[in-house]
């Protein structure tokens, strides 16, 4: 059930998307049921090019025939799709869960609009409910950037195949539970002045619009609207 709600979820975002232009894509289980979407569209005539936020989105892209723009920037992002792992009911997000937030966190920033695609069960009221915040940090002295994020939760560094997981910059990623958080804005700020954070996966006011998959539909939800 909930793969078919992600595969909604990223077919409502086509609808959010100019006739043509370029357009940033996320990365993600829900996130590539968005590009496999676009790789029809692409193929079927629409003008797109795609700024990816990961080397799998990328690779993925490449293999549909989406025309991509370089990693460098700058870009002209006309609008973003991305998933997320937890959203708020201020619209906040926590993502990261795939590794990529620092260049989501890019890509978003240079986007005019930012559309977000989840299923039902990444709603919480507050973020950390569910999830704790993805912080990548540089490997050079992590473990003393380890014992400064300590003091805003309980970092775990994160693992892969019994190994370290690196991020597409190489860099390192630990996983900070800090339960819910009563000001995400402030915990960001908190975490990103640390010394060897490279970024945060706490994406604050990032969400200009949010399309909520579930068995009865999807739902638009945007900043600033009562439900």
């Amino acid at each position: 059930m909930a793969e078919d709600d992600k595969r909604k979820a990223a077919l409502a975002a086509i609808a959010e998307l100019p006739p043509d232009g370029v357009i940033g894509i996320g990365t993600g289980s829900t996130a590539r049921l968005f590009i496999a979407a676009l790789g029809e569209l692409v193929a079927g005539g629409r003008r797109y090019t795609c700024v990816p936020t990961s080397q799998a989105s990328r690779t993925q892209a490449e293999a549909l025939g989406i025309p991509l723009l370089s990693d460098d920037g700058p870009w002209d992002i006309a609008v973003t799709v991305d998933g997320a792992d937890e959203v708020d009911d201020a619209l906040d997000l926590i993502k990261g869960g795939g590794g990529a937030h620092t260049r989501e966190k890019i890509v978003n920033f240079s986007s005019r609009r930012n559309v977000i695609i989840v299923d039902a069960s990444k709603l919480s009221r507050r973020l950390g409910d569910k999830w704790p915040v993805p912080v990548e940090v540089l490997p050079f002295a992590h473990l003393a950037t380890r014992t400064h994020l300590a003091t805003l939760g309980t970092p775990v560094l994160r693992m892969a195949q019994g190994a370290p997981f690196h991020s597409d910059a190489g860099n390192l990623i630990y996983d900070v539970a800090c339960g819910p958080i009563a000001d995400p804005r402030a915990l960001d700020a908190a975490m990103r002045a640390i010394p060897g954070v490279v970024e945060t996966g706490l994406f604050v006011g990032r969400a200009d619009v949010v399309l909520v998959a579930s068995e009865t539909g999807v739902e638009r939800r945007v900043p600033g609207a009562s439900r």
